[in-house]
């Protein structure tokens, strides 16, 4: 497929988060054909695309009667459960994950983990107020306090990513939101299996992965004095 690309890992699970309005579900309508009014996972070959609304519909006027933070929290937990199943099964999972604070990347983490899958991060950079227009842009506009609360946290995030941490997850890939609408695929396949590309736009797309030991430290522990037992 011509254009930028993105490649993981086989079975990996790639949680696309940002804030509210930064264009992830466009993103994802885009690249899988995704038509809005889903409420179930998507499969794309043996790729599991799993959009937080679709849970959000597959409750949608069954829990009039509970608090917004009961109907929060069911869909979350219903977000989460079609993740692990998906996992368990052995698919690659692209999931959009809206909130990105620590506890929550660190819960993904874990999950990935329990099912031998990778994990990592694809983060949609944009600023506030591009977000908050495109908020308004689809009509459904989070309020000020909820939309700072997340602001806070990406800007955590990004913080530690720029920092050159990518904990919790094994990789992070940074794109703005020319860089997505550039993006041509999401794809999952050994690293062998990728062609020698030139170098093109696609290289503009940051990552940060786990820092490499320094040569010295490969040099000192060489030198280290062994204990002969007496």
């Amino acid at each position: 497929m011509p254009g930028p690309r993105l490649r993981f890992p086989p079975g990996s699970l790639v949680i696309l988060t940002g804030l509210p309005g930064a264009g992830k579900t466009t993103l994802l309508r885009r690249l899988y054909g995704l038509h809005g009014a889903e409420s179930v996972p998507l499969m794309a070959g043996t790729v599991a695309v799993i959009d937080s609304t679709q849970s959000k519909r597959h409750w949608h006027g069954r829990l009039a009667w509970a608090p917004n933070p009961l109907r929060r929290a069911v869909v979350f937990v219903t977000h989460v459960g079609r993740i692990r199943r998906a996992l368990l099964a052995g698919h690659s999972v692209v999931a959009h994950n809206r909130g990105c604070g620590a506890y929550v990347l660190r819960g993904f983490a874990w999950l990935a983990r329990r099912h031998g899958a990778d994990f990592h991060l694809l983060l949609l950079d944009a600023p506030p107020e591009a977000a908050l227009a495109g908020q308004r842009e689809r009509g459904r506009v989070v309020a000020p306090r909820t939309f700072a609360r997340h602001q806070r946290s990406w800007e955590l995030l990004m913080t530690r990513v720029r920092g050159g941490d990518p904990a919790p997850a094994a990789g992070v890939r940074v794109v703005d939101r020319t860089q997505a609408a550039l993006l041509r695929a999401i794809v999952f396949e050994p690293a062998s299996a990728e062609p020698a590309q030139p170098r093109t736009s696609e290289t503009r797309i940051s990552e940060t992965r786990p820092p490499e030991p320094r040569a010295s430290e490969h040099r000192a522990s060489e030198h280290r004095p062994q204990s002969t037992g007496r």
